[in-house]
Formats: structure tokens, C-alpha cells, sequence
């Protein structure tokens, strides 16, 4: 992905944390060298359970375009099932990146021409000593390790800025043992 703006849209339901996930990443971004940065989240009926989604711009230049995105770079899905319920690939621009928290392997997703990765988070997070349906750090794993664009020690750091005092060793290291995980596709 070399180009000016990539642009990044999240899924997941409402209370896993992937408009959390997504500010994380923003951080790092930042820290990282993306001067520019953006990120607007969506609410819908804003209940826990209800699919939501989040975007995150990213660029080496400030950014002027505040625009949602439409046509997206990669896509990041907290939860498999929402795959059968939303059009997650909807306008996911040809050879883009699909990154999913599913313990199937990407060759089991048909998404013609795309590039997909996935990792089994829901596990991998109480493995890490995560409560039990916490994926939105492991995701950070995956999205680092399928997309090659912030290090996974960056993410990690940033990760446990946000949760301290909430266990943010066992956050980062779900990043981590995710970003070991992660199988990426062709």
C-alpha cells in the first residue's frame, strides 16, 4: 500500500471496543510518522450486540478530506458472524485487505481478488487472561501483522497507554500473541 491516504473501515457490534481498537491504531499511527490522521466513528442504534463500524484515515501528509470513507483500503472485522450479516467487502477497493477475527483460515472466505488474513482473537484473548469476548486489543495484533504498516511494538505501547490500570500488559500481549497468530492469505 503505497499511496497518500489509506483508508481503513472497522467492523464489529456494539461493546467490542472497535472504535477503541481503531483510536489505538490512530495513536500509533501518529507516533509512527503519519502526520495525518483521521478518525470518525459511526453510530447506528448504538446497542450493545448492533453491528457498528468505524473509520480511520491514515497518511504521511495532513489529511483535508474528512469524508467518510466509501471505497476503503482494508476493512478490520472484530466479529466473523457479522460477515454473514453486513457487506463487509462493500466497495473495498480491488486487492484490498480484509482482516478478520475468525478461527477459520483465510482460504475458507470467498472474496474474489481481495487479500484476506485471520486469527482466531476470541481464543487467543482469553489465552492472554482477557475476559471473554475482549478482541478488540488482539485485532491490533492482526491488522499489524496483515497489513505491515505500524509495528506490532509501537501498537503494543500504544495499547498500554490506553488501558492503564486495565490490565494493559494482558492487552498488549493479546496484540502480540495474535500478531504470531495471524495466517494472511493470498
Amino acid at each position: 500500500m503505497n499511496k497518500d491516504i489509506i483508508e481503513i473501515r472497522w467492523h464489529g457490534r456494539g461493546g467490542q471496543g472497535a472504535i477503541t481498537a481503531a483510536k489505538i491504531v490512530a495513536n500509533a499511527a501518529f507516533v509512527s510518522g503519519y502526520g495525518g490522521v483521521v478518525m470518525a466513528p459511526t453510530f447506528g442504534t448504538e446497542r450493545r450486540g448492533a453491528p457498528v463500524l468505524t473509520s480511520l484515515k491514515i497518511s504521511k501528509q495532513k489529511i483535508y478530506d474528512l469524508s467518510p470513507i466509501t471505497e476503503p483500503d482494508m476493512v478490520v472485522v472484530l466479529d466473523h458472524l457479522i460477515v454473514k450479516e453486513v457487506d463487509v467487502a462493500s466497495g473495498l477497493k480491488p486487492g484490498g485487505l480484509i482482516v478478520i477475527n475468525s478461527p477459520k483460515h483465510p482460504d475458507d472466505y470467498n472474496f474474489e481478488g481481495m487479500k484476506v488474513a485471520t486469527a482466531d482473537i476470541t481464543s487467543i484473548a482469553s489465552e492472554s487472561g482477557l475476559p471473554p469476548g475482549v478482541v478488540n486489543t488482539g485485532i491490533i495484533g492482526a491488522f499489524a501483522k496483515a497489513s505491515d504498516l505500524i509495528d506490532i511494538d509501537t501498537l503494543a505501547r500504544a495499547i498500554e497507554n490506553e488501558f492503564k490500570g486495565k490490565h494493559p500488559q494482558r492487552n498488549a500481549e493479546a496484540a502480540r500473541i495474535t500478531f504470531d497468530n495471524t495466517i494472511v492469505g493470498g
